[in-house]
């Protein structure tokens, strides 16, 4: 990530913003030749480019767009989570992100050395799956010794997978899985998919990750 990177790197980078459901922007960074990977893993629903250039002046643009356009660098996944199953059609989708796109090219104070780049969304929903998810019902809270979690998988976006289980549209955030052995379960699929022992807590909750077991 372009926080953890030296203030030398030569590679360019590009300013973005993204878009995670309505009223749910950001502005970030991110490698050039890293691609959409970085917006991919963050669970992007679509995005587009803004500026392209050096690494420092790509993070002053950053700065200057949080400040002037009032969106974060940060969303919790709690919140995408909460929004990911009621999103507007795929042709409304960029909407917000063409109007804030034209609000930060007209700014001033931006790096001679950052090339502005049109405004072109890039939506995800088909690579994540989107149009199979009508409802998320609960969350996994945390994994436990001798648990099972079974479902079909209904959609996947940055870590989260979506699951149709037993106990309806399970999000399970796949970092919960650091430190776990993970083994497969005896039985049919049919058996299997409506088997959930972990704990399952209501959507909406405070989003948080266990921490590893090493």
């Amino acid at each position: 990530m372009a926080a953890d990177t030296m203030t030398d790197d030569p590679r360019p980078y590009h300013v973005y913003l993204a878009w995670f459901g309505p009223g749910m922007v950001k502005v970030g960074i991110t490698a050039v030749e890293r691609g959409h990977a970085r917006l991919l893993e963050q669970g992007a629903v679509c995005f587009s480019w803004l500026g392209r250039g050096p690494l420092m002046a790509a993070r002053r643009t950053e700065e200057v767009l949080r400040a002037a356009l009032r969106v974060p660098d940060r969303i919790p996944y709690a919140e995408k989570r909460a929004v990911r199953a009621a999103l507007p059609a795929v042709g409304e989708r960029g909407a917000e992100l063409v109007e804030l796109h034209g609000r930060a090219v007209a700014l001033d104070g931006w790096p001679e050395s950052l090339e502005r780049l049109p405004c072109l969304p890039v939506d995800h929903g088909e690579v994540f799956g989107l149009g199979a998810l009508r409802s998320v019902d609960g969350v996994v809270g945390e994994l436990v010794a001798g648990g099972v979690v079974g479902g079909e998988v209904l959609a996947v976006a940055g870590p989260d997978v979506h699951l149709a289980t037993g106990r309806g549209a399970v999000v399970l955030d796949t970092r919960l899985m650091t430190g776990w052995e993970l083994t497969a379960v005896e039985g049919s699929d049919r058996d299997v998919r409506d088997v959930l022992t972990v704990p399952v807590r209501a959507l909406g909750g405070d989003g948080s990750v266990q921490q590893g077991l090493f």
